[in-house]
C-alpha cells in the first residue's frame, strides 16, 4: 500500500477546500435560475407597458431570490434540497397568484387583499375563466422536484434510522469546518443579493422614483422597482410598519392641512345653496341602484339591428342623464364604488376600505338622511359578511340591510338571484316602508363572467357568440330588461313620482382585449378613447315629473352622487368630509370650468384635459391629452398644476380615511 506523499495530501485538501463551498451553492443557483424564469414569464404574461424586464431588473430579481434563500446555505445537504423545492413551491404559488390577480384587476395582491381571501372561493366561475395553458409552464419543474423531494426525506428517514442503530461514538474531524465553510457560503450570498437589490432600487429612488416608497400610489409602480416578490417584501414591511412598528398617530400639521383641504371643497358646495334647485326636492324618496360591471359603452349601440340596452334609452329621454361620467375605483373594486357613491371619499391605493377600516367613522348619505327623517336600507341579494358589508353597513348607519337570506332565490342567475326577481322583491319591501325613505340596491346578474342561463339569453349577439365580450352584452341586456321591469313596479306601487331614482355603473368589466370593443364600436380607439371606455359607466338621474330630462356633457365621478342628492333635498354638504360637489344644478355650465375628476392613480381629467400619469412612474411617460379630440397636448404643462391637485386630494382622503380624522375635521 502507497501512502501519499505530504504534498499530494496539501492539493487534495485544497482541492477539497474549494469544492466543497462549490457543491454548497449549485443546489441554491439552480434554484434561482429556475424562478428567474418563472418571474420573466410572469413578466411578459402581464406585459405591462414601459415595465419589460431589463438588466436591472434581473437583477433585482436574483437578489431578491438569493435574500429569499441564502439560509439555506447552512442546512445539511439533503434538508437544503428539500427546503429549496419547498420554497420554490410557495414562491411559484405566490407569482401565479399575482398573474391570475392582475388579469383580473390589474394589480398585485397585497397585505390587505390577503385579508380578503374569503372571497377568492366565491369568484368561482370567473377563476376559471383567468387560466390559460401557457400557465403550466410554471409548475413544470414540479414534474421532477416533487419526486425528488419525497425521495430525499424517505432516505433521510432511512439513513437516521440507521445511524440510531449504530450507536456512533465519535465525531466527524471535518464537521465544524464543514460548517465554518457552510456559514460563510450563506453570508457571501446574502451579501451579493443584498447588492443585487439596493444597487438598482437606490439608483431608482435617487432618480424617477424619489417620493415612491413615501407616497405609495400604485403597486404597479412599486412593481416596476422591486418586482414581485419583492414588492410582496416591501408590501409585508409596509403593513407590519402601519399597524405593528409605526405610531399610528398623525401630526397636528397633517391633521391641519387635511381640514383645510376639506374645508376648501366643503366652502364650494356651501357656495351652490343658493342655486335654485337646492332643495327642490325636498323629502322625496332616493332610490338608488349600483349595476354591476355596467359601462357606458353599451348605451344607446345596436347589433343585428337590437338595442342592446333599450329600457335606459328610452329612460333617457326622461331623465338627467351624464355622458361623462366615470367610476374611480381601486382594488377594492364594488365595495370602492359603495364608498365613492355614499361617503364621497377616494378608495386607498391598496385593499378595500370596507375591510381595513370599517371601525373608522365616515359622513355618510345613509347617515345624514338619517339624520333627517329618513329611513335607510340597503339592498343585495348575496353574503352578508362579502366585502366585510355587515359591519360596515353598520357603521354608515343603515336601519337594515337586506341581504341574501332575505329573498327568495327564484330566479337563480350567476352569483344569486335574478336582478329581475331581485328588484321585485325589493320593491315589494319598499312599498311598505316609511316615507321619506333611502333605498340603496347592489344588482348582482352582470357579474364576471357574465355567463347567463339560456333562458335568459334575449340578445343576439351575431360573432360575438361564445366569446366573454358577447357574454357580457348578453348580461347587461338582461339588467336593462330587469330596470324596465324596476321602473314598471315603481310605478305601479305609486312610488315612481314620489322618487328620485337613480343609478350608476361601479366598475367596468375587465375585458382587457380591445379588438371587440372596437369591433361593436366599429372603429379603432386611440389611447385617450380606450381610458373613456375603461373609465366611463352610466349615471341617469330620473326627476319626479320628468324634470331637468337631457344630456349632460359635464364631467362627473362617482364622488359626487353624495353631494348630488343633497343638494337636491336641500341638505347641506358644508359640514361633510366629503370630496365631490354637485352635479345638478340650475346653471350646470358655471361650475363645469371648476370640476376635476381624481383617479386613484393620479389621473384625472377636467373637461379640457386628460392627464394619464405613467404606469412605471417616469415623468416623461406621463402624458396629457385634449380630451374631446384624444389628442396630445403640444405643451405637457397644463396638465401640471391638476396633477398636483390631484395628488393632494389622494393624500387629503387617505389621511382622513386611514386616520380616522372625520371627528378631528369637524371640531373647531
Amino acid at each position: 500500500m502507497t501512502i501519499p506523499s505530504r504534498s499530494i495530501k496539501r492539493r487534495r485538501q485544497r482541492t477539497s477546500f474549494y469544492a466543497i463551498p462549490l457543491l454548497i451553492v449549485l443546489e441554491p443557483l439552480l434554484f434561482i435560475g429556475l424562478m428567474l424564469i418563472k418571474l420573466v414569464l410572469f413578466d411578459r404574461l402581464v406585459h405591462v407597458p414601459n415595465m419589460a424586464m431589463n438588466r436591472d431588473d434581473v437583477m433585482t430579481a436574483a437578489g431578491t431570490l438569493a435574500l429569499a434563500s441564502f439560509w439555506t446555505l447552512w442546512l445539511p445537504p439533503k434538508g437544503r434540497r428539500i427546503t429549496l423545492i419547498l420554497l420554490n413551491v410557495i414562491l411559484t404559488a405566490i407569482i401565479y397568484s399575482d398573474l391570475i390577480y392582475f388579469r383580473y384587476f390589474q394589480d398585485l395582491i397585497s397585505i390587505p387583499v390577503l385579508m380578503q381571501a374569503g372571497q377568492v372561493g366565491a369568484l368561482g366561475e370567473s377563476i376559471d375563466s383567468l387560466l390559460s395553458r401557457v400557465d403550466l409552464w410554471f409548475f413544470a419543474d414540479w414534474v421532477l422536484l416533487l419526486p425528488l423531494a419525497v425521495f430525499t426525506f424517505f432516505r433521510i428517514r432511512i439513513r437516521r434510522n440507521a445511524g440510531n442503530q449504530m450507536q456512533l461514538s465519535y465525531l466527524k474531524p471535518n464537521r465544524l469546518r464543514i460548517a465554518i465553510r457552510r456559514l460563510a457560503a450563506g453570508l457571501v450570498v446574502f451579501i451579493i443579493g443584498f447588492m443585487l437589490v439596493y444597487v438598482p432600487v437606490h439608483k431608482a429612488k435617487q432618480s424617477w422614483a424619489a417620493e415612491l416608497f413615501t407616497g405609495n400610489w400604485w403597486n404597479l409602480s412599486l412593481y416596476n422597482v422591486t418586482g414581485v416578490l419583492g414588492f410582496h417584501g416591501y408590501d409585508l414591511y409596509r403593513y407590519a410598519n402601519e399597524h405593528w412598528l409605526q405610531d399610528s398617530t398623525v401630526t397636528a400639521e397633517q391633521t391641519a392641512e387635511a381640514k383645510q383641504w376639506f374645508e376648501t371643497r366643503a366652502a364650494q358646495r356651501k357656495a351652490l345653496e343658493s342655486d335654485a334647485l337646492f332643495g327642490k326636492y325636498k323629502g322625496k324618496n332616493v332610490i338608488l341602484l349600483q349595476l354591476e360591471a355596467f359601462q357606458s359603452f353599451v348605451i344607446n349601440q345596436r347589433i343585428n339591428g337590437a338595442e342592446v340596452t333599450p329600457n335606459i334609452n328610452k329612460l333617457l329621454g326622461s331623465s338627467v342623464y351624464f355622458s361623462n361620467f366615470y367610476h374611480q375605483t381601486a382594488q377594492g373594486r364594488t365595495s370602492d364604488a359603495d364608498l365613492a357613491a355614499n361617503v364621497s371619499l377616494q378608495p386607498l391605493p391598496t385593499g378595500s376600505v370596507f375591510i381595513r377600516y370599517a371601525q373608522h367613522d365616515f359622513d355618510s348619505m345613509p347617515q345624514t338622511l338619517k339624520d333627517h327623517g329618513y329611513t335607510a336600507n340597503v339592498f343585495h341579494a348575496y353574503d352578508g359578511g362579502f366585502w366585510n358589508r355587515n359591519m360596515m353597513y353598520d357603521r354608515l348607519g343603515y336601519d337594515t340591510f337586506f341581504s341574501k337570506n332575505a329573498y327568495q332565490i327564484d330566479e337563480p342567475i350567476g352569483w344569486s338571484l335574478g336582478d329581475k326577481s331581485f328588484f321585485k322583491q325589493s320593491v315589494d319591501r319598499m312599498k311598505d316602508e316609511k316615507q321619506p325613505f333611502y333605498s340603496f340596491l347592489i344588482s348582482l346578474s352582470s357579474h364576471h363572467p357574465y355567463q347567463l342561463p339560456k333562458s335568459a339569453q334575449t340578445l343576439d349577439v351575431g360573432s360575438f357568440k361564445n366569446t366573454i365580450f358577447g357574454d357580457y352584452l348578453e348580461a347587461v341586456h338582461y339588467v336593462d330588461a330587469a330596470i324596465g321591469s324596476l321602473i314598471d313596479e315603481l310605478k305601479a306601487a305609486g312610488l315612481w313620482d314620489q322618487s328620485i331614482f337613480m343609478f350608476y355603473g361601479d366598475h367596468d368589466n375587465s375585458i382587457r382585449e380591445w379588438e371587440p370593443f372596437e369591433t361593436f364600436l366599429g372603429h379603432p380607439l386611440n389611447e385617450t378613447e380606450q381610458f373613456r371606455i375603461l373609465k366611463g359607466i352610466p349615471f341617469v338621474v330620473h326627476l319626479p315629473h320628468d324634470e331637468r330630462a337631457g344630456n349632460y356633457e359635464q364631467v362627473g365621478g362617482q364622488l359626487d352622487i353624495t353631494p348630488t342628492v343633497l343638494h337636491l333635498l336641500g341638505i347641506s354638504g358644508a359640514d361633510k368630509t366629503m370630496i365631490g360637489t354637485p352635479l345638478i344644478t340650475a346653471q350646470p355650465d358655471a361650475q363645469q370650468h371648476q370640476k376635476r375628476i381624481v383617479f386613484r392613480n393620479g389621473a384625472f381629467t377636467d373637461g379640457a384635459v386628460l392627464y394619464l400619469p405613467a404606469e412605471d412612474g417616469l415623468p416623461q411617460h406621463s402624458k396629457c391629452y385634449a380630451f374631446t379630440t384624444g389628442l396630445a397636448v403640444s405643451d405637457p404643462s397644463a396638465c401640471t398644476a391638476g396633477a398636483t391637485a390631484a395628488r393632494l386630494e389622494l393624500e387629503a382622503s387617505d389621511l382622513v380615511i386611514e386616520h380616522d380624522l372625520v371627528k378631528a375635521i369637524h371640531s373647531p
